[in-house]
């Protein structure tokens, strides 16, 4: 048995340090854990944005196929078979819980494969959302527009809204005449979507 004084005397003393920080005590076990909790926050919020990056790819590569599809029905049967009708009416029959099945989106999807010549993979325009590409196929005719927008849409991540509102200001034309140090072709991102 210790004698009392020496008891007192060890009770007192500061517990030793861990290795979570230099004043981290066996009786301190918060200390650090901001940290873990903001570390592991980032993780899943970037893991979260990969997947959806990931998903939208794959839904726009979907559409693009079944833009693909139809073109090429379309081609063979003729116009007056009402492919993209029952298309719709039938893919929403056996999916009914997917969204985005619609005629109009067909007709996107349609719009979408002719703009393209192959299918979408690491191209500025697979990272844009559908809404994305359906401004950019509804508000734009020249290709070099679409390229360019859609390059800088993905850049500079803008929205949907934004997105709509460049287009409306003209950013395209405005930045190929604004007077500049730099080139021509620094000024304007390469082509994103392949020319047919």
């Amino acid at each position: 048995m210790l004698p009392e004084a020496r008891c007192d005397t060890i009770l007192q003393q500061p517990a030793a340090q861990s290795s979570v920080g230099e004043h981290a005590t066996v009786s301190d076990p918060d200390l650090g854990y901001p940290q873990l909790l903001a570390e592991l926050k980032a993780a899943l919020a970037a893991a979260r944005l990969r997947a959806h990056r990931t998903v939208n790819t794959e839904l726009l590569g979907l559409y693009w196929q079944i833009g693909h599809a139809i073109l090429e029905r379309q081609h063979a049967e003729g116009w007056g078979t009402k492919v993209i009708e029952r298309l719709a009416v039938d893919l929403r029959a056996a999916f009914p819980q997917m969204r985005g099945l619609s005629r109009r989106n067909l007709v996107y999807m349609r719009t979408f494969a002719a703009a393209l010549s192959a299918k979408i993979t690491q191209q500025p325009v697979a990272q844009l959302t559908w809404g994305h590409v359906t401004v950019l196929l509804d508000r734009l005719e020249d290709q070099a527009e679409r390229d360019w927008y859609a390059a800088a849409a993905a850049e500079h991540g803008w929205s949907r809204n934004v997105l709509l509102n460049q287009i409306m200001n003209r950013l395209y034309q405005r930045a190929g005449a604004a007077p500049s140090n730099c080139t021509a072709s620094s000024r304007r991102p390469t082509a994103t979507w392949p020319s047919s």
